[in-house]
């Protein structure tokens, strides 16, 4: 598997989660009760496969390469991805921030989760579409074969060693855990 195929193949487990998100902010919104052990697999799904594991991925590797081949980071689709990324971080504390006062029924916080998460949400989608869609194939033209193949073990390595054996493996499961009705 290349390095965009093995990304976009991580954005299609990310988006299972975020098909659950979207289904519990919209519970939130309809019922006024919090999940909150929900929200907290979710937060940690999002903080610990999408943003550690796979964010780490691209910003470490893949745009420093695409860096190397002339992709600007600043002005340029690179610098727009890793903003996107601070954002989406930002809407994770927020939402993580808010749960202590939701458990205790406090019914700002319960909207600043349905609402961080939500936005999250919407982040996500259509950051994933610009990257599969526009990104990925741009780094397909410009990278060289021996680049591809220092960035599918480079991201194997990640996986063994910054990871951990077996780490996302155990992501996988959550997501198809936290996709079940």
């Amino acid at each position: 598997m290349t390095a965009t195929e093995t990304l976009i193949h991580e954005h299609e487990i990310i988006s299972l989660v975020l098909d659950a998100a979207e289904r519990e902010v919209q519970s939130q919104r309809s019922t006024g009760r919090l999940n909150a052990n929900k929200v907290e697999q979710m937060l940690d799904f999002f903080r610990n496969f999408a943003d550690t594991c796979h964010h780490m991925k691209e910003e470490k590797q893949l745009f420093v390469k695409m860096a190397e081949r002339g992709v600007p980071f600043q002005g340029g689709p690179l610098g727009v991805m890793m903003t996107e990324h601070e954002l989406g971080r930002h809407f994770l504390r927020e939402t993580a921030a808010a749960i202590p006062l939701a458990r205790s029924g406090n019914g700002a916080a319960l909207k600043m989760i349905a609402d961080n998460l939500g936005e999250y949400v919407e982040l996500l989608r259509a950051h994933i579409h610009k990257e599969n869609e526009i990104l990925f194939p741009m780094a397909d033209r410009i990278l060289s074969p021996d680049d591809r193949a220092d960035l599918a073990r480079e991201f194997e390595r990640i996986e063994a060693e910054e990871i951990g054996k077996g780490v996302h493996e155990k992501y996988h499961r959550l997501a198809h855990e936290l996709t079940a009705p």
